[in-house]
């Protein structure tokens, strides 16, 4: 299969194919989704195989209006009304209770529930309005992998696999939307991102509950990113809690297999002679966590690289969200001096 890249003025070509049941790529504020026709139940299984995703991973579901929700979700409550009204366009992703039969089994994971998420990205809001349906779109990176941030990325993963990526140039944030679970009595963050657990409370003026447990290898989880190993490259990741370690770390390694992502005040401490075994991940944990998953692909077409090591970030919000991903790209391992 050839894949094609298509530009803004060839978005009707994106909607022919997926009214004909076929895969295209689109790109959102946070990271590329991997789009086909919600509603088309062997579209939606394409999309597993495609990435050779797990089945039982339910799908967020793509819409470009509330009036869309609403067509699909058993009910809107008061609560889901106000994040929609306050955060959407915007990354977040809102989980509710679906009427049984509206969506197919594929898209849920066998769940009474679906996540619904509204992009902001012009592009995407107009390839949903012409198709005039929702279409799914997990992350359009071979599973396990770093999520993409290019159009560049979903063709080095998925070329040959689908059929259509829209390019829409480099993301704004980087990282996926905040999962909020409103299925529940109490609403519950399954997966952070840059909206924060702080401006959910303020918002809807309640307590919302952060996630930290991981489901059962036999449960279904309710979000993407919750039980199988997400974001990781070919080398082995291992997160810096300390800036000062670095330069611990580039005395003991033998440098020609070992690479570093950290911000630029610490790679230029480092003295780099190579910049293949370095990637600078900017000031600030906004551009860091825009970075992040650019960072850990830029080695993996170096053969020579077996380990990478990543400035860790602490605090609340957005460095939580960082950490939540690199920490799954880790597989927890954090360098111990």
């Amino acid at each position: 299969m050839e894949t094609k890249i298509l530009t803004k003025a060839q978005i009707n070509q994106g909607v022919e194919l997926l009214a004909d049941g076929q895969l295209v790529a689109f790109p959102t504020e946070t990271v590329y989704g991997l789009g086909a026709d919600a509603t088309n139940d062997e579209a939606v299984q394409n999309v597993y195989r495609a990435k050779g995703r797990p089945s039982d991973n339910p799908l967020i579901v793509h819409v470009n209006s509330i009036e869309m929700v609403k067509s699909y979700a058993k009910e809107l409550s008061k609560t889901a009304q106000q994040l929609m009204k306050t955060f959407w366009p915007g990354p977040l992703t809102i989980i509710l209770p679906i009427k049984p039969g509206s969506l197919p089994k594929h898209v849920t994971g066998g769940l009474k529930t679906v996540a619904f998420r509204m992009p902001d990205n012009p592009l995407t809001l107009e390839l949903i309005t012409q198709f005039n349906r929702p279409i799914v779109g997990p992350s359009a990176n071979t599973s396990t992998k770093p999520s993409p941030t290019t159009a560049q990325h979903v063709y080095h993963d998925l070329k040959g696999k689908i059929a259509a990526i829209l390019d829409g140039g480099q993301t704004q944030i980087g990282l996926e939307s905040t999962v909020i679970d409103l299925s529940v009595e109490q609403p519950i963050i399954l997966r952070p991102g840059k909206i924060s657990q702080k401006a959910l409370q303020e918002v809807l003026h309640q307590p919302v509950l952060m996630n930290h447990l991981k489901p059962s290898d036999k449960a279904i989880p309710k979000a993407p990113g919750m039980k199988y190993r997400h974001y990781a490259p070919n080398a082995s990741v291992y997160v810096v809690d300390k800036p000062e370690d670095f330069l611990n770390i580039v005395k003991l390694k033998h440098l020609n297999h070992t690479a570093f992502i950290a911000e630029e005040n610490i790679i230029k401490k480092l003295k780099p002679q190579n910049p293949r075994f370095y990637y600078t991940l900017g000031q600030g944990v906004a551009e860091a966590a825009n970075k992040l998953f650019d960072g850990l692909r830029f080695f993996d077409d170096n053969q020579d690289i077996n380990e990478i090591f990543v400035q860790g970030f602490s605090g609340d919000d957005l460095e939580q969200a960082y950490m939540n991903r690199l920490n799954k790209a880790a597989s927890g391992q954090h360098y111990q001096a």
